[in-house]
């Protein structure tokens, strides 16, 4: 089954890539930190914004929280990652010189960055291997039997470390990442095509 899987996702995805535009890490790790509960391209559309109007950390960290809240509004919850965005610039300036630390302890005490945020930022930058479980990865697990129905977001997490060689974590992860963005939806997946409809619980 795992080989099928990786066949098909090679087929599909043969250069999977990261969606989100950035030119620096701690632009990577925001815009990782202002995609939960949103659209990748809704992000990229706010932030060319964001750091066209402050393009460093220290212009950042002294941005006014009202325009940054104002800028990033058709994101969900702005009003916090707005403060997030403010936090963690100024946590980088203060206390890292203005380098992003590359350690999971470090980075998982900035604000807003959870195991999710860490482990794509880890695994985009080919930092280590990685799966960064979102909502698309969470969905087409479930239904490819990569995880069971009531698996969380952790416990499916390791067990796509189970079923793939470390090697390839990264590119797996992107691969079902995009996978569940644009061919297994939430809403009217593309199953009809499919070449993994066969072992997919979602299918009736």
């Amino acid at each position: 089954m795992i080989n099928k899987i990786e066949e098909y996702l090679d087929e599909l995805y043969p250069n999977p890539k990261c969606e989100l535009d950035y030119s620096n890490e701690y632009e990577l790790l925001i815009n990782i930190m202002l995609s939960a509960q949103t659209t990748d391209k809704r992000v990229n559309m706010v932030t060319k914004e964001l750091y066209a109007k402050y393009n460093s950390l220290v212009s950042l960290s002294e941005a006014d929280i009202e325009d940054l809240k104002t800028i990033i509004r058709s994101l969900g919850n702005y009003n916090r990652k707005a403060n997030c965005i403010k936090e963690i610039a100024t946590t980088l300036v203060t206390k890292y010189n203005g380098i992003v630390p590359k350690t999971r302890e470090e980075l998982e005490n900035l604000p807003g960055v959870g195991r999710k945020t860490v482990n794509l930022f880890l695994s985009e930058l080919d930092i280590e291997p990685q799966f960064a479980v979102d909502t698309h990865v969470h969905r087409v697990s479930k239904r490819l039997n990569l995880a069971n129905e009531n698996d969380d977001v952790l416990e499916t997490e390791m067990k796509l470390r189970e079923s793939f060689k470390k090697e390839v974590w990264n590119r797996r992860n992107m691969q079902l990442v995009l996978f569940g963005r644009y061919h297994c939806k939430a809403v009217k997946p593309e199953c009809d095509n499919c070449k993994l409809k066969d072992i997919c619980r979602g299918v009736k």
